[in-house]
């Protein structure tokens, strides 16, 4: 009796191991033999690794695990949250007094502390560094440690969107020390929850696990982003489980991705605006007669209809999704008229002249290359494209070096000056302000749109400047966004923002 009871006991025993051993294993970091690897799928590579010289989404995917913020949007309910900051006040409406967040390192073991945030700010406002994305703090006059974890920003004037800008992602906070020994571009020390391990240039990026994450470390020991150009190759990697992860998926591909059993499709009304963009200082996209045959020949709606569900007709620039969003703006638009469009052309002969497409090779905006281009051609305009791989794009595009050109912008603010001011506002020309608009009507309500802290005089102001670009039409509205994600049916736990952003913090497999 006694050696059957040992002989049950011992069974109990190995049964009861063998289940805590599965369960701790996996919990929710993933059961069983799951690997806590993720594999992204990228048609572009990333242009840089550092948060102070990109401008670039593709980028931005890895820069958003590595580095932090000061500040941060919180996704669902869109509103601005501390994060690397502890707290912060206004003696003033020129004055910010940040309080930081102690037993922070970043990835070289070094301290975050004011010191690496004023480093990390005056780099990025120096015009040698020729930051990309310097309009973020062009209202700064300067940044003070106050001691070892306070820091006092004083604005050029009141700033509205300061928050905001804090919150960007070309705002993260770098290592001073890692900045001064290597390249941050190709090897960025942040204090996120991701280290980096390697970049192989046109192959992939690797991160892997931060161990000492002031959070705690993520769940995931290693994520990869996987360079692979043909889309269609990336969803067949999908469906293998070659990649588990995409986003952006291009409207023509959607039904073949919800059809994949392994896979799980999220769809959110986002913050992004696609737009045709002319060069407004090229004849003849400086002739507002020849922006209008363009915007009366585009037939969006029709455009639209073929995404979908991926897309939101709107002739705003500030879409629904945005701070300062006002639907009055869609009425100073142009809409579909062929027969307007051919009269334009004819009488002003656009037609005799030989107009290119600058198209970056991203499906999406491939996409909108082709249907554009049909229907400029039945107006009349001898239209062609050439495309060209991103980051190529980006420095032409930037340079001036195109007729017209198809861009997007995701706003991840989600706050219209800093949708309006670095893409339309002259000061930026020759950098983020692509199209070279140059309007000083323009300017100014745009300048009174982050010249004040009343959230209503703001709104009101960027109605009016949005109403003016609407009118004014130095580009047209494609559509408004819907951000995306498929995910293996293993992937749990990413969180989608409507601006396209995501965080691999609390991924996980199981």
């Amino acid at each position: 009796m006694k050696k059957w009871l040992v002989a049950m006991v011992a069974l109990m025993v190995v049964l009861a191991t063998g289940c805590s051993s599965s369960s701790s294993s996996g919990g929710n970091s993933g059961g069983g033999d799951v690997p806590q690897e993720i594999t992204y799928a990228s048609t572009s590579d990333v242009v840089g690794l550092s948060p102070i010289l990109t401008n670039d989404s593709v980028s931005s995917n890895v820069i958003e695990q590595v580095y932090e913020t000061l500040f941060t949007r919180n996704p669902e309910t869109m509103e601005i949250e501390p994060l690397l900051a502890e707290s912060y006040e206004t003696p003033d409406d020129k004055t910010w007094v940040i309080k930081l967040k102690k037993d922070i390192t970043f990835h070289d073991g070094t301290d975050f502390n004011a010191e690496a945030v004023k480093y990390t700010f005056d780099k990025f406002m120096d015009p040698n560094t020729a930051a990309p994305r310097a309009s973020l703090l062009e209202p700064v006059e300067s940044v003070t440690v106050v001691d070892d974890y306070t820091i006092e920003i004083k604005t050029k004037y009141p700033y509205g969107p300061l928050l905001a800008a804090l919150s960007h992602t070309n705002s993260a906070i770098v290592s001073p020390k890692a900045d001064q020994a290597q390249d941050l571009m190709k090897e960025p020390v942040g204090t996120g929850p991701f280290k980096f391990v390697s970049w192989t240039p046109g192959d992939q990026v690797v991160i892997e696990k931060n161990e000492e994450y002031w959070q705690g470390a993520p769940k995931l020991e290693k994520a990869t982003y996987k360079v692979v150009p043909e889309i269609t190759t990336a969803i067949s990697m999908l469906q293998t489980g070659k990649v588990q992860f995409i986003d952006a998926i291009p409207t023509e591909q959607l039904k073949r991705v919800e059809s994949l059993k392994n896979v799980e499709v999220t769809k959110k009304e986002g913050t992004p605006v696609y737009y045709m963009g002319f060069n407004m200082e090229k004849e003849p996209m400086t002739n507002p007669e020849f922006r209008k045959a363009v915007a009366y020949a585009l037939d969006r709606e029709a455009y639209v209809n073929k995404l979908n569900g991926l897309g939101t007709k709107g002739n705003s620039v500030i879409g629904p999704k945005v701070f300062g969003y006002d639907e009055s703006a869609d009425g100073e638009g142009y809409e579909h008229d062929l027969d307007k469009a051919k009269e334009l052309v004819k009488s002003n002969n656009f037609g005799e002249l030989e107009l290119q497409i600058l198209v970056a090779n991203r499906d999406s905006y491939m996409l909108m290359a082709e249907i554009a281009q049909s229907q400029l051609k039945e107006a009349g305009l001898n239209v062609s494209i050439e495309t060209m791989e991103w980051g190529t794009f980006l420095d032409t595009a930037r340079d001036g070096k195109y007729d017209m050109t198809f861009l997007g912008w995701s706003n991840t603010t989600a706050d219209g000056s800093e949708l309006l001011y670095p893409n339309f506002h002259s000061d930026n020309i020759g950098s983020s302000n692509r199209v070279r608009y140059n309007n000083p009507e323009f300017d100014q309500l745009v300048n009174e749109t982050r010249e004040n802290v009343d959230q209503e005089v703001r709104a009101k102001k960027l109605q009016e400047a949005n109403q003016l670009l609407v009118k004014d039409a130095p580009v047209i509205v494609m559509n408004h966004g819907v951000v995306t994600a498929a995910l293996d049916k293993s992937v749990k736990g990413l969180e989608l923002d409507p601006t396209g952003q995501w965080s691999l913090y609390k991924v996980y497999r199981e």
